[in-house]
């Protein structure tokens, strides 16, 4: 299927201009014609085109002129100089100022639409550019893959597989660490976007006021501090998948404007009446209930619905069962082993931070411990879920009876035995002495 685009054409032989408009309208293309260079540029102001056809002598503007200004004021658009006084001079002038073609009158109509289209690849081209230099300035980390083999994460995996060749917007739900932008990732990995990179933005990361000029863009002297025009997110993701994590944070000023990009794919610059279109697919995230904001006047019932199409509810890391084993070896990794306690300790934690506080737990274990992570190296709330480790006697056989109860008596009778001597008690029981004071704190057995 032939790709349409917006046209301008400026013109002020009205006969000649209706046949190329006629044409192009036949074949899909929206088309606006002016007769004057003034007001071509007038559109210009309001509206993006894709391509501008030009005639090179015009009343009040000479052809340069025109293609100055025209490029001014949007340098996106390509522009195409269709003249019945063509000269060499005049046609090397323009491609210096970036036109892309430069054409005697008459021209066929059908090799004029074919030079159009090569102008919408180069322009194509250079937006993917642009785009992708964008995505690499914000240092994108590169995608992970997710872990698991729980019911509770295959039921997301089956969710993922469904809805990433869908182009709808996807609101994926979870407590905070349960790893959302894995699964827009994932989501975008399936779609027939993901040829072009994935943007991410944090509304929660942002200051408020900053909110709107990162996804909607600015232009120059819009703000303090705006010295030059900047393409806001959404025409970054031009094409692609952008990721709105965070979404339950966005300012209830900007909740419109959002909804109207996600309507119709129009929006405007901050500082800017340029009506611009974008094609990008939403995936949000967040970690408040929606639902609940809604009712509470903090988001938007009808902006709710609009992204509420497809819903991906990611479980929290207590319900994933033997996941946790498989995370623990996965982030310990090779250069590391794990003591049979600490791995105890690390399996039978609630995790209420989720994925993102077992990582970096485990990180600062390495960071600790040399080649062997023992339950030392963990947090002291991990010990406080693993009262199973080091309730031994003296001779190192396991004790029997209420866990706690014998891990209370063995510590005193260990620490009688040597006298009150904490250390000489550490190695008796096989611990490090830091271990052994949280273990009196914890039973309350005073110095």
């Amino acid at each position: 299927m032939k790709e349409s685009f917006d046209i301008l054409f400026v013109d002020d032989d009205d006969d000649l201009a209706a046949g190329y408009v006629r044409w192009f309208e036949k074949n899909g293309h929206n088309v606006i014609h002016t007769t004057s260079g003034q007001d071509g540029i007038s559109q210009c102001d309001k509206r993006d085109f894709g391509i501008a056809v030009l005639d090179w002598n015009l009343p009040g503007l000479s052809g340069l002129e025109l293609v100055q200004r025209m490029r001014d004021v949007n340098p996106d658009t390509e522009v195409i100089v269709l003249t019945g006084e063509g000269t060499i001079q005049n046609a090397v002038e323009s491609m210096r100022r970036g036109v892309f073609d430069f054409l005697s009158k008459p021209f066929s109509m059908p090799e004029l639409e074919r030079r159009c289209i090569a102008a919408m690849e180069r322009r194509q081209l250079r937006k993917e550019n642009s785009q992708l230099r964008e995505v690499i300035d914000r240092s994108q980390p590169p995608a992970k893959e997710m872990i698991g083999q729980s019911e509770a994460i295959a039921k997301v995996f089956r969710l993922i597989e469904r809805v990433a060749p869908t182009d709808n917007p996807v609101l994926i739900e979870g407590e905070s660490g349960t790893g959302k932008e894995l699964v827009a990732q994932a989501i975008h990995r399936g779609s027939s976007r993901s040829a072009r990179p994935m943007v991410t933005v944090n509304c929660a990361a942002l200051p408020e006021q900053l909110v709107e000029s990162e996804l909607f863009g600015h232009e120059k002297g819009s703000f303090t501090g705006a010295t030059a025009a900047k393409p806001g997110l959404f025409e970054v993701a031009d094409g692609s998948t952008l990721f709105i994590d965070e979404i339950g944070e966005m300012p209830l000023a900007l909740q419109p404007k959002l909804l109207r990009v996600l309507e119709d794919g129009s929006l405007r610059r901050v500082g800017s009446e340029k009506e611009r279109r974008v094609d990008v697919r939403i995936v949000a995230a967040t970690n408040r209930n929606l639902k609940t904001e809604v009712e509470e006047g903090r988001f938007r019932e009808d902006l709710y619905y609009r992204i509420n199409v497809l819903t991906v509810e990611l479980p929290p890391l207590r319900d994933r069962g033997d996941d946790i084993g498989m995370l623990v070896n996965h982030f310990v990794g090779e250069t590391h082993e794990l003591e049979d306690d600490a791995r105890a300790s690390l399996e039978s934690y609630e995790w209420p931070g989720n994925v993102r506080q077992l990582i970096n737990t485990i990180k600062r274990a390495k960071i600790l411990a040399d080649d062997l992570i023992t339950i030392d190296d963990l947090p002291e709330e991990l010990d406080k879920g693993s009262d199973s480790s080091l309730v031994r006697s003296t001779n190192g056989s396991m004790a029997a009876g209420s866990l706690m109860a014998l891990q209370c008596q063995h510590i005193k009778d260990v620490l009688e035995q040597e006298n009150g001597n904490k250390s000489a008690a550490a190695r008796v029981l096989g611990v490090e002495r830091r271990k052994l004071y949280r273990m009196m704190k914890q039973h309350g057995i005073e110095g």
